[in-house]
């Protein structure tokens, strides 16, 4: 699989997810007091981000 959301747990003992394609971290997300809030956050992402549009700010 060339994409995959990860979760894990950081140095201060949160739970974070981080999103990774071909094994290069793309995004990683804030930390949470516990692993559900962290599935929780990959929800959302998952449903809305395919539909998300471009902004080019450049």
């Amino acid at each position: 699989m060339a994409h995959k959301f990860e979760i894990y747990k950081d140095k201060a003992g949160g739970f974070r997810v981080r999103f990774k394609y071909n094994s290069e971290v793309i995004f990683s997300t804030e930390g949470y007091a516990s692993k559900s809030s962290a599935q929780n956050a990959i929800d959302p992402i998952k449903k809305n981000g395919p539909s998300a549009p471009v902004e080019d700010n450049s």
